[in-house]
């Protein structure tokens, strides 16, 4: 019986039955260490057909990331153009941040690191940095709470297994609304590992009180910009972990 106990303490449980992943359709990670918000799941049938409806196409979809149309010859989709000169790690946020409410969460943005582009719920054309990484895992991740979820998920995550198994859960989860407000926020940021091609990024959560908690995410260069690479599980992110001030992590400028 102890042995059972120990397997089962010791296997990651799916994502859609973590307390993580409920509480995170408010606001990626910061749920798990927000206060006062309760979800409703609404009754609205346009919602529960616009949820299960296909993901809109667009310039990062599968059929123009494979050079199906709508890209260049550098690899870049039409229309996006970034100044990739920066390829050290950052030692800093960008002085030219701007923060844009995602939902109930705000998201930093930057000119010169992305996204540059924005139609719709996509928010998209990262530089191809170590920075453009970072703002990357930042905002692709925190709208999949949001009725276009699918829109998004199609052209910035990418393709395969886990992507599949994102969906498949992800469709079960009702349209919710949010009944209170966000009390958690990104504050900081550490580049765990680099390279052009793929990239992880842990994220510093402040909760309403003054803790911190933190998430990995990986991004892959795919397409021509940077995607939300999903673990075999189907999570966009690792658990929330606790942490003991923001040592190691670099700040936002707010």
């Amino acid at each position: 019986m102890f042995g059972r106990n120990r397997r089962n303490a010791g296997a990651e449980s799916p994502f859609w039955k973590q307390q993580g992943w409920i509480l995170s359709a408010a606001f990626l990670a910061v749920a798990l260490v927000m206060a006062g918000v309760t979800w409703l799941t609404t009754g609205d049938d346009d919602s529960a057909g616009q949820d299960k409806a296909a993901g809109k196409k667009g310039p990062l979809s599968s059929a123009a990331a494979n050079g199906g149309g709508g890209q260049r010859v550098d690899g870049r989709p039409d229309g996006c153009r970034t100044d990739d000169s920066a390829d050290a790690k950052p030692t800093a946020s960008p002085d030219d941040i701007e923060w844009r409410q995602v939902g109930v969460a705000r998201v930093p943005l930057s000119p010169s690191a992305g996204p540059i582009r924005s139609d719709g719920p996509l928010m998209w054309c990262f530089a191809h940095t170590p920075m453009g990484a970072v703002m990357a895992a930042h905002i692709i991740p925190t709208h999949m709470s949001g009725s276009d979820w699918r829109s998004v998920t199609e052209q910035q995550v990418v393709a395969g297994p886990g992507r599949d198994i994102f969906v498949a859960q992800r469709s079960t989860v009702p349209q919710t609304a949010q009944n209170g407000s966000a009390v958690g926020s990104y504050a900081g940021f550490a580049l765990a590992s680099y390279s052009p091609d793929a990239a992880k990024v842990q994220l510093l959560i402040k909760n309403g009180s003054g803790g911190y908690g933190s998430t990995f995410v990986a991004v892959k260069w795919d397409g021509g910009d940077w995607k939300v690479q999903p673990k075999s599980n189907g999570s966009l992110y690792t658990s929330m972990t606790t942490v003991m001030g923001n040592a190691g992590f670099i700040m936002w400028k707010v």
